[in-house]
């Protein structure tokens, strides 16, 4: 069976894990936290950086310091993983959701204006396989609404939005605040793991509040106080030194994991384009100003039986292949909440898209084998 996903590794995780428990300081903030934090914010120029236990703990940490509540109003895509929504809906808000643009499953920036209400407070962009919403036209609807911006760019390590005339910026570095994801399943892994990136000077202070627990701990042990206590809301949001270790493994070869995975996106894409005039599939496109960090390669079918029959057919010939997310707006949970507008690209998606195995060991003879059973099986 070829699988869907494998974790790689890079051969440093158990020296650096060896390493930490040397320290004597495994409960976290020690000296791999910091060397993560560091490695961030001088690669990709982030203001501040704190490691969490999950993407999803880093989304929770930003719905706390937007100070979100009973009946504020939250802007995200349909198409999305649970945890982009849940952050919000645990602090009360209502979520409104966003379709999906024709051309690419990131949400329709074009649409966001007639979505905002008195009662709107943030907009939380969900960079799709590591491909970037335009970020220019969200911060500029942002500033002039006075609305608060969240990337959920747990899959967009290492991606970057490059508007034509314009600097490049990594994405995770451009709204208020950002949550990456280090599960085992994306680029650069930690088995879980996650980090929320504080973009915006505001935020910084509390955002260690809330980090350790509603305490004013980080600030104690950097020497700034004589005492620590409970000063605010918060919870247990730090990842073990262990966690910090494996991922500073990882972030110590991201060049050479990238490099490996955008040769195998790039040698399914030459494969595969050639069969779309066929019409059972189509390929992936980048929205203009996105770079492709080779999170994902998926096929859009032409309707939902033929996504069926392949994911089928793979399978039996060995091969693991997956859909992705079922909208958030027909969801058991909120399909009653929602506002009842179609959202029907967000739709197509759901209905259409698959995914094809991509990690960092996946074999070029592997990536043939799964495409020339695409071929047979697509006829």
């Amino acid at each position: 069976m070829i699988p869907f996903n494998r974790p790689h590794l890079t051969g440093k995780e158990l020296p650096n894990i060896q390493d930490a428990v040397a320290t004597g300081k495994l409960s976290g903030n020690g000296k791999y936290t910091q060397l993560c934090h560091r490695y961030f914010q001088e690669r990709y120029g982030f203001r501040h950086c704190l490691l969490t236990h999950s993407c999803t703990g880093a989304l929770e940490m930003a719905a706390l310091l937007l100070d979100i509540r009973e009946g504020d109003e939250v802007i995200m895509p349909a198409f999305t993983f649970v945890s982009t929504s849940n952050a919000f809906v645990l602090r009360g808000a209502r979520i409104v959701f966003a379709d999906s643009r024709p051309d690419h499953p990131n949400m329709d920036e074009s649409s966001l204006e007639h979505l905002i209400t008195d009662r709107t407070r943030a907009i939380v962009v969900v960079h799709y396989g590591g491909a970037a919403v335009d970020m220019r036209a969200v911060m500029a609807l942002a500033e002039k609404h006075g609305l608060l911006v969240v990337e959920d760019a747990a899959q967009a390590i290492d991606a970057w939005f490059k508007p034509e005339g314009a600097r490049a910026a990594p994405l995770g570095g451009i709204g208020h605040l950002a949550a990456f994801s280090f599960h085992e399943t994306k680029n650069i892994i930690a088995g879980e793991g996650g980090m929320l990136v504080v973009n915006d000077e505001r935020f910084v202070a509390r955002s260690e509040i809330i980090w350790e627990k509603g305490t004013n701990r980080s600030a104690f042990f950097r020497g700034q106080i004589d005492k620590y206590g409970w000063v605010d809301v918060g919870s247990s949001f730090l990842p073990s030194e262990v966690t910090a270790a494996f991922l500073y493994a990882q972030l110590m070869e991201l060049e050479g994991i990238q490099a490996r995975r955008i040769a195998i996106w790039q040698a399914y894409d030459e494969r595969l384009s050639a069969l779309q005039h066929r019409g059972w599939f189509t390929t992936p496109t980048l929205p203009a100003a996105a770079t492709n960090n080779a999170h994902v390669y998926y096929l859009l079918c032409r309707d939902l039986e033929t996504r069926t029959r392949l994911i089928q057919g793979l399978k039996e010939a060995g091969i693991m292949a997956v859909f992705h997310y079922q909208g958030l707006h027909r969801s058991p949970f909120y399909a009653d909440r929602h506002d009842g507008r179609l959202l029907p690209h967000c739709d197509a998606y759901s209905d259409r898209l698959v995914r094809l195995p991509l990690f960092a060991d996946l074999s070029l003879q592997e990536v043939e084998r799964i495409c020339a059973t695409i071929e047979q099986l697509m006829g």
